[in-house]
């Protein structure tokens, strides 16, 4: 009974990955065939329901099609926005960055850049982990770090963007993010008995992440780190500085 149930849902999945093998192709025809305005008006209708993987299929057919089209740089902001949505990071960044590089001067130029940082930064988010509140912050930041660079060359290079706003309280949120990931890296390191390590990667934090939460363990970081090297002045420094910002802190009183 067992292998009768198992061969069934085989067959129906076979069937089912036919059907819709059959209907993308059949869907592609008619994309092949549609004029760009026909291609321009389903794949808005599509973004307005909320359908983007349909959506994706009608712009990419009108910007392979119609390269030169009335519609080309629309199409190209349009397909920006829907790969973000489909959480198609290596596509949105490859288009965000062909638009980027064909039309410096667009007047959405600051847009463009704007969701570049909001491809990165989804990347570096996780769902399930934010759904189960699941700490990783010790996840590879490069995305983080990415998204963090491209809000930073907006706000900079377009102040007064109406993104611009946002923008700065993403890099908040990223900075302290960014921050809590070098604090769990020095107590890798601390683990290890990697103390210079552990004091550098600390003092990083004081430095590039000023005023972030993590402040206070950086300094206990370092001030444990120096103890351990012998470095007595630097730790005395540490203490000094943490008594002053966090007097309540134990390693003070």
């Amino acid at each position: 009974m067992y292998k009768y149930a198992k061969r069934m849902a085989l067959i129906i999945s076979a069937l089912a990955l036919t059907a819709c093998s059959s209907k993308d192709s059949i869907e592609d025809e008619i994309n092949n065939r549609a004029s760009p305005e026909v291609l321009y008006k389903q794949a808005r209708t599509s973004m307005e329901l909320g359908n983007y993987s349909k959506a994706v299929r009608s712009l990419e057919a009108l910007d392979s099609r119609y390269p030169f089209g009335a519609h080309k740089t629309q199409v190209q902001l349009d397909l920006i926005f829907a790969y973000y949505k489909m959480d198609d990071v290596a596509s949105g960044i490859a288009n965000i960055d062909r638009f980027i590089r064909l039309n410096p001067t667009h007047p959405e130029i600051d847009y463009v850049h704007y969701m570049r940082g909001l491809t990165n930064m989804q990347a570096d988010n996780y769902l399930f982990h934010d759904m189960f509140n699941i700490d990783r912050t010790d996840r590879d930041p490069k995305n983080a770090e990415d998204a963090f660079r491209d809000f930073e060359r907006l706000i900079k290079t377009y102040p007064n963007s109406k993104y611009a706003p946002d923008a700065q309280k993403r890099m908040h949120y990223l900075k302290n993010r960014l921050a809590n990931y070098s604090i769990k890296v020095a107590e890798y390191y601390i683990k290890m008995n990697a103390w210079s390590a552990a004091a550098v990667r600390a003092q990083t934090v004081l430095e590039k992440f000023p005023r972030t939460p993590t402040t206070e363990r950086a300094l206990e970081i370092m001030a444990i780190a120096y103890e351990e090297l012998g470095q007595e002045q630097l730790k005395d420094n540490a203490l000094s500085v943490m008594q002053l910002n966090f007097p309540n802190n134990p390693m003070v009183n």
